[in-house]
């Protein structure tokens, strides 16, 4: 067991608050994990290793057991719960997320390395669900907590776990070189779902990762293909979240060209379809970092670039287990402990989230918001 710094050492210094976190951060992944202590007064708090990662084969007896898919009996008096459409006739791929997005928990819940399910499992419980009450032919997600993460995983986290030293599969500037991205697997187990009797459609709705397509040389395009021509409602969504250098380097994102060089693929693709399809981006104002000239800077980037007007973007809120909590809380950078701004008044934050929703004149015209992501 490892002893971090202390409750009342936390409260009295933020750099100690930043070494516990590291602590904790670092000590996540089942193979590696040491459990950890932290004195509270004249008490000490304990924490366990985490538990051992469900095999695939764990998990495909996990999603194999006869679940009613709807509300439980005791809450159905009380009505229709509309949350549960966009899940009744869902299915999950795999679990956990390895893009280490310094504002998401997936990573402490889930776990950075990929559990995924058998295609015999996945599609079983496809053809379970053709025969579900309501069922009308539409699957209405594929995936997991990133959709295209699914068939493949760097074998050297498999056996020896994660990198403990600030090292990650991906981060603002590239890939690692030994995570062999491979869309292939993922490709067939959509054809396969298509080809089960009763589906008319199986859309994958789950977040995508625009970065995994553009590095994955051999299928990537392929994979982008498949999702254009057969499951795709109308739109597809991404996560750039902003487009400033700095700002993505504290968000943990790849860099705007990534998404520059992801849309030319889409749009491309969509034009040889013959369909009119459109990108829906995920957008985040007043990220630990972010000040209002970052996001003048992404508007004009989405006006420009992206020819669109973003309609929504999401006002941080700091997520418990999570870097960019650290970062809000702290006003540091985790990994250098040098100072980075942090707005914490709620009026400026919704400044910034409306410099960015403000309308945009294309040709002459006002056009208002558009999460389609629709050329002006």
């Amino acid at each position: 067991y490892i002893e971090i710094p202390s409750f009342d050492d936390c409260v009295k210094d933020k750099e100690k608050f930043v070494e516990a976190f590291n602590l904790f951060y670092k000590n996540n992944d089942p193979i590696t994990a040491k459990g950890l202590v932290q004195k509270h007064d004249t008490r000490y708090l304990i924490q366990n290793p985490p538990s051992e990662n469900l095999s695939t084969e764990e998990l495909d007896m996990v999603y194999g057991l006869e679940y009613e898919r709807d509300v439980h009996p005791y809450y159905k008096k009380d009505g229709e719960v509309r949350a549960l459409d966009t899940i009744k006739h869902s299915i999950t791929t795999h679990r956990g997320c390895y893009g280490e997005c310094n504002f998401c928990a997936i990573a402490v819940h889930q776990g950075r390395r990929i559990i995924e399910r058998s295609e015999n499992s996945i599609i079983d419980e496809a053809k379970n669900i053709t025969d579900s009450k309501g069922f009308t032919g539409y699957i209405s997600d594929v995936g997991g907590p990133t959709a295209n993460m699914y068939g493949y995983e760097c074998v050297k986290k498999v056996n020896l776990g994660t990198c403990i030293e600030n090292k990650r599969c991906v981060d603002a500037h590239r890939l690692c070189r030994t995570m062999k991205v491979d869309h292939s697997r993922n490709i067939q187990l959509l054809k396969d779902i298509r080809a089960v009797p009763g589906i008319k459609k199986a859309f994958v709705a789950s977040g995508v990762r625009y970065d995994l397509i553009t590095a994955d040389k051999k299928h990537g395009y392929e994979y982008l293909k498949e999702m254009v021509n057969h499951h795709i409602s109308g739109q597809m969504k991404v996560a750039p979240e902003h487009t400033n250098d700095e700002v993505l380097h504290h968000m943990g994102k790849p860099g705007k060209q990534t998404l520059i060089d992801f849309k030319a693929m889409y749009d491309k693709l969509n034009k040889e379809s013959g369909k009119q399809q459109f990108l829906t981006y995920y957008l985040i104002a007043a990220h630990p970092g972010c000040e209002e000239k970052h996001m003048h800077e992404l508007k004009q980037f989405t006006t420009h670039e992206l020819k669109m007007n973003p309609e929504q973007a999401q006002v941080f809120t700091p997520t418990p287990g999570t870097y960019s909590a650290v970062m809000y809380y702290t006003e540091l950078d985790p990994f250098t402990k040098k100072k980075i701004f942090v707005e914490k008044d709620q009026r400026r934050k919704e400044k910034q989230k409306e410099i960015v929703v403000a309308k945009t004149t294309f040709g002459g015209k006002k056009k208002s918001g558009s999460t389609s992501g629709m050329q002006g």
